[in-house]
């Protein structure tokens, strides 16, 4: 029974290591940071991503000026999982939605699945091959950032395409005063 348990820590442990490499190249796509991007591929890792067949480094190279230029703000968000592992090799398939702020002011979002090879090297679970299967796109209606007009909003800081981003800060700490606003019922 204890072997059994042991066995089941373990497979958790490897799953969490996997799911971690997956957030990382969503995590910084998002916020332009290549070094992060990088660390969840392998060197000799492939990426097969809609007209784009090469390498880690030369995906990041060209798909980051197409978001810069076509989207103020991303969100790479994944979803359903499903995560085989053989050994020293997984293999996994994760929905993901990704939504686009246009400098249009569109909005652009897009569904698929991330099939990836994993291969642990060296102790530490990277893809080694992705395919990127967009099954669906569209617009969105356009409609204002909620609260955006709040003069101490900005106080936690803003959205940022690199390591000036509110999620980098350590130690992570409020800077806006208490505020409790009027429910619709007392306004």
């Amino acid at each position: 029974m204890a072997e059994d348990r042991d066995a089941r820590i373990d497979r958790l442990l490897e799953l969490e290591d996997i799911r971690a490499c997956l957030t990382r190249f969503s995590r910084a796509m998002d916020r332009f940071d290549r070094e992060l991007f990088l660390s969840a591929f392998h060197d000799d890792a492939v990426i097969a991503a809609g007209p784009f067949v090469g390498s880690a480094a030369d995906c990041y190279d060209w798909a980051v000026p197409m978001h810069e230029e076509g989207q103020y703000a991303t969100q790479h968000c994944l979803l359903n999982q499903t995560i085989d592992i053989d050994g020293d090799t997984a293999h996994a398939e994760t929905y993901y939605q990704f939504i686009g702020r246009n400098r249009d002011e569109s909005n652009w979002m897009a569904g698929g699945r991330y099939l990836d090879r994993l291969e642990k090297r060296d102790g530490a679970w990277r893809i080694a091959m992705r395919m990127n299967i967009i099954e669906w796109s569209g617009m969105l209606p356009t409609l204002p950032v909620p609260f955006g007009d709040l003069p101490d909003i900005g106080l936690n800081g803003l959205p940022a395409r690199d390591r000036s981003d509110p999620s980098y800060r350590r130690p992570l700490e409020n800077r806006r005063e208490p505020q409790i606003p009027a429910t619709p019922d007392e306004a």
